[in-house]
């Protein structure tokens, strides 16, 4: 039987691998691998029906060589210290690759979310912002949450309003915390932004000439089977994206069951069946298939857009697909990873692929502390600019727009449009980096092992700037 490694060792080991082709001094290399902080709170909650529960919660801060540090928050019965400690670890590699100046972070709160009424779930999010502003884990420059699996805007809007509450006059508060309702000061794009990033890296992956080739694959996402596990918002949105850009969604899998259809399936179809009937099973036109089972189908893209440990040396072998698009955190265990890139398979890593969140999440911060809505300064002005151009155009050309054609024109950008162009360029630049990378040792080493280098170099630079090390 194999061995089964630790979230966190699996994380080490494959930093261990990138760090063992990177030229930093072993003491550089020990201190950015290593967890600066663990704070692991156990607080009594009562329930509605009366009774007390003591709740178990984490806040890891895995580096500080940035400031302030950044990650999610969970709620699942799966959270423990050593899973925490991994994603904060996790974090600051992606925020590395992607040039977002954060040190990782991460949090989690052990319940069973659906066994929580909303006013049980507020008093648990609240007490839990107390406990970390209280310990100094908590605020705009010291460190900064998001949402994460089983969590959203609405736990967002109550850490932010928490920890004003607490923090009585400072301007930044709302920094605190970021993917708020835009009412609270969130950014438009934000809800789908990790979705939105994920479509982004597979499309740049999908158009690069020489990968396709070696896949035997054609260039682009046009006509590519694509099949999704997990239908929350990261993976909802990258299946919408991709089946917008002209891939086939061939399956969708959830934790109660999976469906697979050849000639594809409508996502906003599945959703809106699985929210009338809690299931997406016996979805109409659909062939039901077992949830782990859906990672195995017949596709060229699987994204799995769930939990970590998915794709393991079990399955591995299995796996159908030529292109793996981690969308969650840590899906693929390192010896399936291993597998599958022997067979000439493309990993796409979690470490760049699921970055868009962290990326809008770092537009939303810079919003708080600037107090300026993206784009309220310059609209109005680039659409005058535009209009001006176009009616020069008309007086020499003699060429006559219609009012709908100036009005599409010359339509300046909105927060929105800003935010997702900058979230495009970010993916599309962190890629080419990895590219690079890989190529620079000349094709024999994985995008992950790529995109760990990158963030080594750069941590390690940031720590050599400082002159903590000779």
């Amino acid at each position: 039987m194999a061995k089964r490694y630790s979230f966190l060792m699996q994380v080490n080991h494959a930093f261990d691998k990138a760090a063992a082709l990177t030229e930093h001094d072993p003491t550089v290399l020990k201190t950015i691998k290593a967890v600066n902080s663990v704070y692991h709170i156990q607080f009594p909650i009562l329930r509605d029906d009366g009774s007390i529960e003591v709740i178990h919660a984490w806040r890891a801060e895995h580096s500080h060589h940035k400031q302030p540090t950044k990650g999610g928050i969970r709620y699942s019965m799966a959270v423990n210290e050593d899973e925490i400690m991994a994603l904060a670890a996790l974090m600051t590699y992606k925020c590395a690759v992607v040039d977002v100046p954060f040190g990782g972070a991460k949090g989690g709160i052990k319940i069973a979310r659906h066994k929580f009424s909303e006013a049980e779930l507020e008093r648990i999010t609240r007490r839990y912002t107390f406990e970390l502003v209280k310990k100094n884990f908590i605020g705009p420059g010291i460190d900064v949450p998001a949402p994460d699996f089983g969590t959203g805007a609405k736990e967002m809007a109550w850490i932010a309003d928490t920890y004003t509450s607490l923090a009585t006059g400072e301007l930044n508060a709302l920094a605190c915390v970021t993917a708020k309702p835009v009412s609270q000061g969130g950014i438009r794009g934000r809800t789908e932004a990790t979705g939105r990033g994920v479509y982004f890296g597979i499309r740049e992956a999908c158009d690069n000439p020489e990968d396709m080739k070696r896949l035997g694959l054609s260039r682009g996402l046009e006509g590519k089977r694509v099949v999704v596990q997990g239908l929350g918002n990261v993976g909802y949105h990258a299946a919408k994206f991709l089946a917008e850009c002209g891939a086939v969604i061939v399956g969708l899998a959830e934790y109660e069951g999976a469906i697979c259809n050849p000639k594809g399936l409508d996502v906003d179809e599945v959703v809106e069946y699985r929210r009338t009937n809690e299931s997406i099973v016996d979805f109409p036109g659909a062939e039901n298939v077992e949830s782990k089972a859906a990672l195995e189908l017949d596709c060229d893209i699987l994204v799995p857009a769930a939990l970590e440990n998915q794709i393991t040396e079990e399955n591995a072998p299995r796996i159908k697909a030529k292109i793996i698009g981690e969308a969650a955190n840590g899906p693929t265990t390192g010896e399936a990873a291993d597998i599958l890139f022997q067979r000439g398979c493309l990993i796409l890593p979690d470490t760049y692929l699921n970055a868009g969140g962290v990326t809008v999440s770092y537009f939303e911060w810079v919003k708080n502390l600037s107090h300026v809505r993206f784009g309220r300064m310059e609209k109005r002005f680039e659409q005058g600019a535009y209009r001006r151009l176009l009616k020069a155009v008309e007086k020499v050309t003699g060429k006559h727009f219609t009012d709908a054609e100036i009005n599409e024109i010359a339509r300046g950008a909105s927060e929105e449009d800003l935010v997702n162009s900058g979230l495009e360029e970010t993916m599309v630049m962190a890629y080419q980096q990895l590219i690079e990378i890989r190529e620079a040792h000349e094709g024999k080493i994985t995008l992950r092992t790529a995109a760990l280098i990158n963030a080594i170099d750069k941590i390690a630079a940031s720590y050599e700037h400082l002159g903590i090390f000779p």
